[in-house]
């Protein structure tokens, strides 16, 4: 393809009515002037959520007080946010369990998990994971007394064997953008009788999925990324129903009690994944995220992903055009091994990362030089693409990345 026909603003156009998602932006409200490529560390506000987290907070809480339990609805919130949450994930909402931060449910479907292979010592985790997801299998690892085994980085089934409980994953690589098949790393996890536990945080909102189908045993995501639900937004588990009999974590609490308000000394679990609940559920956080999901009423998980693929392709020839050598494309080319985000390696990435957030486009920086661009399909166009790779070649081009001012590390990066 030529530079010419690459960077026509009719060609982006084109490609933006070939994968129409319904005029989706519209759902957000995003600040004029900046093009947003950080949609997978924290996504833009839907437009809907502002009015309906003020009104949960003037009326709901404020007027109807603690009547608002049943007459708001709010002890069924959570159920309502995981039928939103179902199809995204190829499901059934009630073996979704929403309410705490990612680390805590991840701690308590893994330590779960283990218990369900009380003869097996091991958690074996891949070492290019997000670090949290170490830090947790570390802890579950010294509570139960188990050993935590890194496998080798890439190719986590390589090293399962008799010993490994639990195999954890990352659906897709938060510095890479990498893709994993769930599907036959499930089978290569079954077959070395071990179960699967997946860190779905990158692909949950972008990447179509069929956990049950994949025959995967458990799953852990957050859904302030690519599900848009604000900043420390509630995650969400989910446990294979052929699990449920007997599944325990180390935190029952009467949430997930089968009989919450009858105040009874023994604890006796809820059925199913509604035993994995603890505490009581955070109603102004589920509130902005049910009404966050709103944004995908409608979309097709698969035109959703089709789009995705179109931005990351276009993003990809673009660099490739305009940036030449100056930047490693790390993210795989191959769409079916890519999620939703490209990753492009300087040794300046920081830098480059800065500079373009002080051109308006926004992207973040992974240690130790990754410069990371998220794409959110509801509510990005070939356009953003095309001028996000434009102020990304001047940079380049420039030198402006070397500035000064671009090398102070900020707290958040």
């Amino acid at each position: 393809m030529t530079t010419r026909k690459l960077t026509d603003p009719s060609y982006a156009d084109a490609l933006d009515h070939a994968t129409d998602l319904g005029a989706t932006h519209e759902r957000f409200l995003l600040p004029p002037g900046r093009i947003y490529l950080d949609g997978n560390s924290l996504g833009a506000l839907p437009a809907g959520v502002p009015e309906r987290v003020a009104r949960a907070i003037r009326h709901e809480w404020g007027d109807g007080l603690i009547g608002s339990w049943l007459d708001a609805g709010w002890a069924g919130l959570a159920d309502g946010v995981a039928a939103k949450l179902a199809p995204l994930l190829g499901v059934d909402p009630a073996d979704i369990q929403l309410g705490d931060s990612t680390s805590v449910t991840l701690f308590k479907t893994l330590y779960a998990a283990c218990r369900r292979r009380p003869d097996r010592r091991t958690i074996l985790v891949d070492p290019t994971t997000f670090p949290t997801d170490g830090y947790v299998a570390r802890g579950v690892a010294d509570a139960l007394g188990l050993e935590l085994r890194w496998s080798e980085p890439g190719d986590p089934a390589a090293a399962l064997d008799e010993h490994v409980a639990v195999l954890l994953v990352n659906h897709v690589d938060f510095r890479t953008g990498a893709l994993l098949d769930l599907r036959e790393t499930a089978r290569a996890a079954h077959a070395a009788g071990a179960l699967l536990l997946a860190d779905i945080c990158h692909s949950a909102g972008s990447v179509p999925m069929t956990l049950l189908d994949d025959d995967v045993d458990l799953a852990v995501g957050c859904t302030y990324k690519y599900l848009n639900g604000g900043p420390g937004a509630p995650a969400f588990g989910w446990v294979t129903p052929r699990l449920h009999a007997g599944l325990t974590h180390p935190i029952p609490g009467w949430w997930g009690h089968a009989e919450p308000f009858a105040m009874s000394l023994e604890y006796q679990p809820a059925a199913g994944a509604a035993r994995m609940a603890s505490g009581t559920p955070p109603v102004i956080a589920l509130t902005a995220l049910d009404a966050a999901l709103d944004a995908f009423a409608g979309v097709e998980p698969a035109a959703l992903r089709a789009r995705s693929l179109s931005l990351t392709d276009y993003f990809i020839a673009l660099v490739d055009d305009q940036c030449g050598t100056s930047v490693e494309v790390v993210t795989p080319r191959d769409g079916h091994r890519r999620g939703s985000q490209v990753s492009l390696r300087h040794p300046a990435a920081y830098g480059v990362v800065q500079a373009l957030i002080a051109r308006g486009v926004v992207g973040d920086f992974r240690a130790p030089d990754i410069a990371r661009f998220g794409f959110a399909a509801l509510y990005l166009s070939h356009r953003d693409v095309l001028a996000a790779v434009e102020e990304l070649a001047a940079v380049l081009r420039t030198d402006e990345f070397a500035h000064p001012r671009f090398a102070v590390l900020q707290a958040i990066t």
